[in-house]
């Protein structure tokens, strides 16, 4: 009897990666992400590996982790592969006080964000 086995959230010539909890806003995240979309993983592995910005180290562990899921779970050509999709959102943020002059306190937001990447095997021309 059991449950139905749920439909891929992407086609069949394409692997999925998420990182659920970074650290950092997903505005300085989603400035690493445009760095990176519809570029060869090769390229897009180098671009992550010589950016100055902190959140591209998050963001590399989300790129290796797809194409490994590319190449080990979907038998797709690591050579081939595009960044198709990367998408990044919010996730928790955690609500911190730092206490202040005359009794007072203010509220800290830690933000944390969603990476999702999403790699697709292109045919070559």
């Amino acid at each position: 009897m059991g449950k139905a086995k749920s439909p891929r959230r992407v086609g069949d010539n394409e692997a999925l990666a998420v990182g659920t909890s970074i650290r950092g806003s997903a505005q300085k995240l989603n400035l690493v992400a445009q760095q990176i979309r519809g570029k060869k993983v090769e390229e897009a592995l180098n671009i992550l590996t010589f950016s100055k910005k902190a959140m591209a180290k998050d963001a590399t562990k989300v790129l290796a982790s797809a194409i490994a899921n590319a190449e080990n779970n979907h038998n797709l050509d690591v050579d081939a592969l595009v960044v198709a999709e990367a998408s990044v959102g919010k996730a928790i943020t955690m609500k911190r006080f730092h206490t202040r002059g005359r009794g007072k306190s203010t509220r800290i937001l830690k933000p944390f964000s969603k990476l999702r990447i999403v790699v697709r095997e292109e045919e070559e021309a």
